[in-house]
């Protein structure tokens, strides 16, 4: 029970006994709940306004936590993008080189992946820049990794058939040549005997006797066995696969037949003065892909270092063709 309350009466100079009604200890208690309730609530919002609150806070976290793993993962993307086109680069410029495959075109290996609303579910947030963006480079990585691993089951292909490649690419001269003196018209323009113009000469001519053994050059299969009274005359046309074909022309007689398959170093026929020649001369020509190349360059199973810098050199001469 409380105790009672005493105040002065100063008309009656006495102490006397205090009491209130109880509407006033009503609204006493009604200001003050209003009082304490208006200060409480000050405070809490103040504090949501300077500190959050604590579903705030935890989010700021997360999303603080969200941010601090996209930066690594971001970093992660980019050694990945890094190291993939290393991947890309060696492919193109040593292992796609070394089977004398044809690079991979740059629109193949960075083709598009999936289609204009493929990232119509992330656009429409806050972030969704970050996300759309980061979406796209995985999925390019993805597609290049396809790429890639294609070209790898590709080049493993051709490492297999390595030692197969290497005994059908044309290697050797067409004719024993120990005089590469002999090489009367080299490869490029030159002047027709006939015609007395430049024209673009796709072999070139060897200088030898009616007679003389012609060899293929590299295994493979004889495709065409002709003869002619006009244009390179008598001619053997051989089928190496990768790409490459030889061809000897102007000959007197065949060895072969076609469909034959001949070795390296083979007897093939011999040199003749056929169809439009000036003399006696073996006329051979190298074909990569369907396009004229320089022989000379696929002479280096029996030529020194020597001998293919003098040869070189004798190309740059001018000088007439044979036929």
């Amino acid at each position: 029970m409380a105790k009672p309350k005493y105040i002065f009466n100063q008309k009656t100079l006495a102490y006397e006994k205090y009491t209130t009604s109880w509407k006033r200890r009503l609204l006493g208690s009604l200001y003050y709940l209003l009082t304490t309730s208006t200060i409480a609530f000050a405070f809490v919002a103040a504090a949501y306004y300077f500190l959050g609150s604590p579903k705030e806070r935890m989010q700021e976290r997360e999303l603080e936590y969200m941010q601090l793993n996209y930066e690594k993962l971001t970093e992660k993307i980019a050694k990945l993008e890094g190291l993939l086109n290393e991947m890309q680069e060696r492919d193109d410029n040593i292992y796609r080189v070394i089977f004398e495959a044809e690079p991979i075109p740059s629109s193949i290996r960075k083709a598009g992946y999936g289609g204009v609303d493929r990232y119509e579910a992330l656009s429409g947030y806050r972030n969704s820049e970050i996300v759309v963006e980061t979406s796209k480079r995985l999925d390019r990585i993805a597609s290049m990794l396809y790429v890639q691993s294609k070209s790898f089951d590709e080049v493993l292909e051709l490492a297999r058939n390595k030692s197969e490649m290497l005994a059908s690419i044309p290697a050797i001269q067409p004719v024993k040549n120990t005089d590469v003196r002999r090489i009367s018209s080299h490869f490029g323009v030159r002047l027709d005997p006939f015609y007395k113009v430049n024209k673009f000469h796709q072999g070139i001519d060897f200088s030898a006797p009616v007679g003389t053994e012609v060899f293929a050059t590299g295994n493979g299969t004889v495709i065409q066995v002709s003869k002619n009274h006009y244009g390179y005359g008598n001619v053997i046309l051989i089928d190496h696969g990768f790409g490459y074909r030889t061809m000897y022309a102007h000959l007197s007689a065949f060895k072969v037949r076609k469909g034959e398959n001949v070795k390296r170093g083979q007897l093939i026929g011999n040199v003749g003065n056929t169809g439009k020649s000036t003399s006696s001369h073996l006329h051979y020509e190298v074909h990569k892909n369907n396009k004229p190349v320089n022989p000379i360059h696929f002479f280096f199973d029996d030529l020194t270092p020597e001998e293919y810098e003098l040869i070189l050199e004798l190309s740059l001469l001018p000088s007439q063709t044979m036929d």
